[in-house]
Formats: structure tokens, C-alpha cells, sequence
């Protein structure tokens, strides 16, 4: 195979994408800036236009935006090998990373220096998920019907206990309809722009034209779908035959494939679903280690959505089918894992050659606002959601609604002031998500190890 016209050769690009995949902490804004530092301003392997029209198709897509955006890329460079091995290493230092924490956690989680780094974490990603309400609400509102629908997502969540995967739905089909009607209250939806000067397509290395493998082909259109598809749902199959349907890695396999299809909005309004799931109906894990495995994700290089390992990990590990705990936990943990991020290959090897007709279709652009918009009450339900597990001991049920309140006298003094200080270090003094993960796990040690002992 001789080298490709831009001049980049595939062992460059690796390094390249490992060092992307080192460096991606602070969720998706954070990852998506440092591969446009990297790969448009410091390579100009990749024009701005180029980079933002393949967010913008990534951002239509369920899964993580940002390991799909570097698989989008790589294929653009080297083709499917290329998307595979800059998709891959994207996933890989946060797979080893959650798998060891996981480890860690169920057999030294109990002691008292590593429950006291958990509790700062805690408070932490209380913190971070207000501050994600806040940014999301800022990009995806801005007009009464957003603002209605945002309501009526929280609102469903909050009372009604209404699926995930139907309010997504719900909104698509909103959003479509309204565009349908001639309405322009779900007109565009954008993302932050990148800050820097603009690289123009023509003086970047892939310049303007598109390689002939991201031309439309049905015969590779076919067969790409039928092996990934295939690798994706294969497992599932098998597992649901050999260990049963109702076996623990039977429906953790069939939780994440349906998980993976419904994935809009990011990771914090797919953990809302993966917390109403996971905790209330499999009973996988309570709700305070929830909060502990999104701490720990946070912690790590890599998707947020890495913290669905750490849920399939506990699940497995406490339903092991006649293995040892510690052997199911970790097979739990990559088969959550694979379910996961196959399809995120699927969608964009499949959907790519056909970017330029989505990106023009102001119906399905509609439909991608008014779930964003939904999204933004669904984080909302998350952080209260959140909120009440980690400050109170004991909630009750109120009203004729599924209405969870707080009840007063079981506040935790300790759990409420670690979180305004979090609060307060996001909010008000505007530090970064390494400086308030790092204060707050200090702040959490040392109240666990001096204060509360």
C-alpha cells in the first residue's frame, strides 16, 4: 500500500493519538479542545472548518462525542485501520485505569484513607455535574419552547420516573415536527467554537478534497455494518444462550447494547439512565457508589462514559456465576466495555461517507436541539438525584408522584460543607476540574482522617 497523498504516516499518527488519549481528562469540552490544539493548530493535519463539520456530525450520534470525533479523524487519515487504532487508544488508558481503581475499590475500599479520597470525590462531581447544567443550558436553551421542553424532561425523570430512552424519543420527534410545521424554535445547534485562529482546509494536510474511502460505497457500507454488527451483538447472543437470559452478564450485555443506542446528550445525561437502571432496578450498586465509580472516572484519561465499566464491574462481582468474584468482576467490566464502544465504530464507519446529507438536514438538525435541549432537565434530575444520596442520610417518598425528598434531620454537616466549597472553588473562582477533583479528595482524606474518625 503505497503512502497516503497527505504525507502522514500511520506509526506518526499512533503517537500522535496516544499522547491525545494521555492527555484527554475534563470530559468531552476538555478532550475535544486538546485534539483541536494538537491536530489543527500544532499538526494542521486537519482544517477548522473540516474539524468542526466532523463534530457536528459526531454530536448527531449516540455514545461519546469525543472518542468518536478522534475516530472520525483517523479514518479520514488512514482509513478503517486508522479510525480503529485513534478510537481504540482513545478508550484504552481509561480502561486500564477504571479496571485497577475497580479492583482497588472492592478490596481496600473500605479503609479509612481511601473512603475519605472517595468522599472528596463525591462532593467534587456534585460540583462538576452543576456546572455541566449550567454550560449545556447556556448552548442549548435560549427560547421558551427549549426552556419548556427542559422542564418537561426533568419534570418526567423527577415525578414519573419515565425512561431515559423515551424522553429521547419524545424530544427527536418534538424537534422533527416543529421543523416539519415551518417552526424555527429548534433551528441549528451549535457547540463552542474553537478559540484559536482558523486553519482553512486548503492549508491543512488533508486539504479540501475527500480521500476516495469516504465516498459513498454500498458494497463497503454492507459488509462493514455486517462484521461490526456482528462483533457487537455476537457476545450478547452467546452469553444470553450459555449463561441464561437472566443471568448477570446476560443482562449487563443486553443493559449497555441498549445503552449504546440511546446515548444522546453525553455522558452525564447517560448516567441519569445508567443511575435509574443500575441502582433501582438491576441493584448493581448503591447509589453512593455510583457516585464513587463517577468520581473515579472523572479521575481518569478518557470517556466519562468509562464509569459504565466500573458499573459492570460491581455487578458481576456480586453476582459472579459460579466464578470468583474478582474473575467476573473484571469479565463484567470489558464485556460493559465492548458493548459500549463497538457501536461507536459502527456509527462512524457506516455514517461518515454520508456526513454532507445529515449535515444539511434542518429536520434531523432539529431533532439533535430539541434533545439537547430535554438533555439539560436531564442532567438537572442527575445533580438532585445525586444531591440527595450524598448530603442525606434518609430520604421519603411524598405526594401521589414518585416525589423523593430529603429528610432534614439526617443532613450529613460534612458531606454539605465539602460540597459548597466545591461549589463555591467551580462558581465562583472558576478552577479547573484537576484543581477541584484534587483539593476536594484532599479536603475528603483529611475530614475522614482527623475530623470523623
Amino acid at each position: 500500500m503505497g503512502a497516503p497523498a497527505h504525507g502522514i504516516s500511520f506509526g506518526e499518527a499512533v503517537r500522535v493519538w496516544l499522547r491525545i488519549a494521555l492527555l484527554s481528562f475534563g470530559g468531552p469540552a476538555g478532550q475535544i479542545a486538546v485534539m483541536h490544539r494538537i491536530l489543527v493548530e500544532e499538526k494542521r493535519w486537519i482544517g477548522e472548518e473540516r474539524f468542526l463539520h466532523a463534530l457536528n456530525f459526531c454530536m448527531l450520534l449516540p455514545g461519546p462525542e469525543a472518542q468518536q470525533l478522534a475516530t472520525y479523524i483517523g479514518w479520514l487519515l488512514h482509513r478503517t485501520r486508522g479510525g480503529l487504532v485513534a478510537g481504540l487508544l482513545f478508550i484504552l488508558p481509561g480502561l486500564i485505569a477504571i479496571m485497577a481503581l475497580s479492583w482497588i475499590y472492592v478490596l481496600y475500599g473500605r479503609l479509612g484513607s481511601v473512603t475519605g479520597l472517595l468522599f472528596g470525590l463525591k462532593a467534587a462531581v456534585l460540583a462538576l455535574v452543576f456546572q455541566a447544567v449550567v454550560r449545556l443550558s447556556r448552548r442549548a436553551l435560549g427560547n421558551g419552547p427549549r426552556y419548556a421542553l427542559a422542564a418537561a424532561a426533568f419534570l418526567a425523570l423527577f415525578l414519573f420516573n419515565t425512561p431515559f430512552p423515551l424522553i429521547v424519543l419524545t424530544a427527536a420527534a418534538i424537534g422533527w415536527a416543529a421543523s416539519a410545521l415551518g417552526s424555527t424554535a429548534f433551528a441549528g445547534a451549535g457547540h463552542e467554537q474553537a478559540q484559536s485562529a482558523a486553519l482553512s482546509d486548503t492549508d491543512s494536510a488533508l486539504g479540501e478534497d475527500l480521500p476516495d474511502h469516504a465516498i459513498p460505497n454500498m458494497r463497503r457500507l454492507i459488509g462493514t455494518s455486517a462484521c461490526l454488527l456482528a462483533l457487537w451483538l455476537a457476545p450478547v447472543a452467546i452469553l444470553a444462550l450459555v449463561v441464561g437470559p437472566n443471568s448477570s452478564f446476560a443482562a449487563i450485555a443486553i443493559f449497555f447494547s441498549k445503552l449504546a443506542v440511546v446515548t444522546f446528550g453525553g455522558a452525564y445525561a447517560v448516567l441519569a439512565y445508567v443511575a435509574q437502571a443500575a441502582v433501582e432496578h438491576y441493584h448493581w450498586l448503591s447509589p453512593t457508589e455510583m457516585l464513587d465509580g463517577l468520581g473515579l472516572a472523572e479521575t481518569t484519561p478518557g470517556p466519562l462514559i468509562m464509569v459504565t465499566q466500573f458499573v459492570g464491574f460491581l455487578g458481576a462481582y456480586r453476582d459472579p456465576v459460579a466464578m470468583p468474584p474478582l474473575l467476573a468482576g473484571t469479565l463484567g467490566g470489558l464485556l460493559t466495555t465492548w458493548v459500549t464502544f463497538v457501536p461507536c465504530f459502527l456509527w462512524i464507519f457506516v455514517g461518515a461517507p454520508y456526513v454532507e446529507r445529515l449535515r444539511r438536514n434542518r429536520a434531523l438538525a432539529a431533532a439533535l436541539a430539541a434533545v439537547t435541549a430535554a438533555v439539560v432537565g436531564v442532567i438537572l434530575n442527575l445533580a438532585l438525584w445525586f444531591t440527595l444520596h450524598f448530603l442525606f442520610v434518609r430520604t421519603v417518598e411524598a405526594g401521589p408522584f414518585r416525589l423523593r425528598l430529603p429528610d432534614p434531620t439526617s443532613v450529613d454537616p460534612a458531606a454539605l460543607a465539602l460540597s459548597a466549597a466545591a461549589l463555591i472553588a467551580v462558581f465562583l473562582f472558576r478552577l479547573g476540574i484537576g484543581w477541584v477533583l484534587a483539593g476536594s479528595a484532599l479536603a475528603g482524606l483529611l475530614l475522614r482522617l482527623f475530623v470523623l474518625a
